[in-house]
């Protein structure tokens, strides 16, 4: 039972302290300033369902023969920067349950693209589920990890979105491009992370008397990868902790992927994960995860999030959604894309209604390359691994702030709130 027990801790490392719930406090920093750049070319569009029209959030596109990418928000809408040297290359667009999509980048229009994906429906092999044993696929899974993941150091490109909404109304909302030096597959070495640059807008006026600030940062997305965090999930514990259970095989990217359900042992007290994984059929390798948190333990829940709180509030969490997306190149598979989505219920002593918080947490990879040189960074321009981002950004007016960088596209939700930040502003300049 000790295993299980490090098992746990681990896991309360890798998932602690997203939320630090603390008195109003305001700190300001330098504002970060982009620098323009005529080597790009911007495309805009949505994706979506060719027979249904329906918008298909998440989807991946990737630029051919270049490590650039880009995810499609929850619209389904993306914005996609190619440099002008690769303009002669093609996108290739792949969702789960669909038939991946080519096109020349010479087809696309600067705005109003609309890519629409066809369902796969091409015969799937016969499996009796009878014949597929989950256990044997899980295992598999794990041993493969190495073989399927990229052994050389790498610098990834990525873009980071944090917001706080209290029930539909934003209180708090940040933005980042931050590069993480991920070191090879077998070190111990852990990752990090620099700041290229950041913006926030936060308005305390909506969220009464509290502050929630989340600490962590895109390290809580690091955190969650899989494959990479092998105290996470893939060990040799997971069998002690977790059932596993074949649902189906479906199409993803043009390639077969068994869809394995886990759900921790009904013996095991302590919270852990439920939900599904999704592991190539050829190559063992996971694909793609959606799951949750347990929350029927809900005592020992609160610990994992809340790292201070008013005495007189109590903060129970309502519901928790992971997303991580893994991306293919040259027959390697590598961390793409992850989302994180939180709700809590804060009740005040002495206080008639309760307060509702929704919190979002995305990243996206949009571009890496090889540490050929084996660079580090110094410690002191590394971001802490206990960063609050919403204290280290200000500024929020520049509409060619990313510059050539590509970001994931705002939905409609928060393109709404970025407007409003942006003529607030505009009303306040002299």
């Amino acid at each position: 039972m000790s295993s299980l027990y490090r098992e746990r801790n681990m896991f309360f490392k890798a998932t602690s302290s997203v939320l630090v719930f603390l008195f109003l406090t305001v700190t300001g920093t330098e504002y970060v300033l982009a620098q323009e750049s005529d080597n790009f070319k911007e495309f805009k569009g949505v994706v979506m369902n060719k027979r249904t029209k329906k918008t298909l959030e998440f989807a991946t596109l990737s630029v051919s023969n270049t490590n650039i990418s880009s995810v499609s928000n929850l619209d389904g809408q993306f914005s996609l920067k190619v440099p002008i040297d690769n303009l002669g290359e093609s996108v290739r667009i792949s969702y789960l349950g669909y038939q991946t999509l080519t096109m020349p980048l010479s087809e696309f229009k600067a705005e109003d693209n609309q890519i629409e994906m066809v369902e796969a429906f091409e015969k799937l092999p016969d499996v009796n589920i009878a014949d597929v044993d989950p256990y044997v696929v899980m295992k598999r899974a794990m041993e493969n990890r190495g073989n399927n993941s990229l052994k050389e150091p790498l610098i990834v490109k990525a873009f980071y979105r944090e917001s706080i909404k209290k029930r539909r109304t934003y209180a708090s909302l940040s933005e980042a491009v931050v590069d993480i030096y991920r070191s090879p597959f077998a070190s111990e070495a852990k990752d990090y992370v620099t700041l290229d640059r950041a913006r926030k807008s936060t308005d305390y006026r909506k969220i009464d008397t509290l502050v929630i600030k989340l600490q962590g940062g895109p390290y809580n997305n690091i955190g969650m990868d899989m494959v990479r965090n092998r105290d996470l999930f893939f060990s040799y514990d997971m069998f002690d902790i977790y059932n596993f259970k074949f649902d189906k095989m479906v199409n993803m990217n043009n390639k077969n992927v068994f869809v394995i359900d886990f759900k921790q042992k009904s013996s095991i007290v302590e919270p852990f994960y439920q939900g599904k994984l999704y592991i190539d059929a050829e190559t063992y390798s996971l694909v793609k995860t959606e799951f949750s948190l347990n929350l029927d333990n809900m005592v020992k829940a609160k610990k994992f999030f809340v790292k201070k709180k008013p005495i007189n509030a109590d903060v129970i969490p309502l519901d928790t959604k992971y997303i991580i997306d893994y991306r293919e190149q040259d027959g390697k598979w590598h961390f793409n894309y992850s989302r994180i989505e939180l709700s809590f219920k804060v009740k005040w002593d002495k206080k008639l209604f309760n307060s509702i918080y929704n919190i979002s947490i995305e990243m996206a990879v949009t571009d890496w390359k090889v540490n050929e040189d084996k660079k580090v960074v110094r410690s002191r321009e590394r971001m802490r691994r206990n960063v609050i981002l919403n204290d280290q950004a200000s500024g929020f007016s520049d509409p060619k702030f990313w510059g050539e960088r590509n970001v994931i596209e705002p939905d409609k939700s928060i393109d709404n709130a970025i407007r409003k930040i942006q003529r607030n502003y505009e009303r306040k300049s002299p």
